[in-house]
């Protein structure tokens, strides 16, 4: 009765759990209908503590937390992978990532105390610098970033996007853009025009001189 129970159950946790082995990134997972955990050799189980909200509701609590303002994703990460009960981190992946991000940061806010020369300088990065160093250490899987569950970016994105500009502002911008244009252009023109009305006078005048005083030596003119 023993072994045939025993044999039940093998048969059924068989039938509800797969077992795949991915020798190339030595990792294996674990899959049945209500459980997905990654095991990565040396790293640990992957587990969060985000309950059933995402970790883009997360990083919206944490912003309203914050007065609105959001947290960069080193915190974002340690807030949803740390366990509560223990303070730690669980999963090893996660663990290395923030580890060597916390590092890279320290390292850069005392090579900017160092370079101003002033101990008492600002210990913080900006939210923006901290994210570009998460992303180039977090791994990424099909071009999302491990423990983000978002897809990389391909630019910055501290870029501010472009103010709207009203279409008949902006023509009337370019057509005053022009008439200033042509104005000084017709400014140069008669500029040249008394130039060289100038230079005629001055040649007729010395032509005239030259005349009466034909044994006098005058300048050439040279004609406009």
């Amino acid at each position: 009765m023993s072994a045939t129970r025993s044999m039940s159950v093998q048969d059924h946790c068989c039938k509800d759990f797969t077992v795949l082995s991915n020798y190339g990134s030595a990792a294996k997972y674990i899959r049945g209908p209500r459980l997905s955990i990654s095991l990565a050799f040396g790293k640990g189980v992957f587990k969060h503590n985000l309950g059933a909200q995402s970790i883009a509701t997360l990083g919206d609590r944490m912003a309203e937390e914050n007065d609105g303002e959001p947290v960069d994703d080193l915190a974002l990460m340690k807030r949803a992978y740390t366990n509560k009960k223990t303070g730690q981190i669980d999963d090893g992946l996660v663990r290395e990532v923030v580890t060597l991000v916390q590092t890279q940061v320290e390292d850069e806010v005392s090579q900017l105390q160092t370079e101003d020369g002033d101990s008492t300088a600002s210990t913080n990065l900006s939210r923006v610098r901290i994210n570009e160093i998460v992303e180039s250490s977090v791994p990424k899987k099909k071009g999302r970033l491990v423990g983000l569950g978002r897809r990389s970016r391909s630019v910055p994105h501290f870029s501010a996007p472009l103010p709207f500009v009203d279409p008949e502002v902006l023509t009337a911008q370019l057509k005053d853009k022009d008439d200033r244009i042509s104005l000084l252009e017709t400014q140069m023109a008669a500029q040249q025009a008394g130039y060289e009305a100038h230079m005629r006078l001055n040649q007729q005048m010395m032509e005239m001189m030259k005349r009466m005083y034909p044994n006098e030596v005058f300048p050439n003119v040279q004609d406009p």
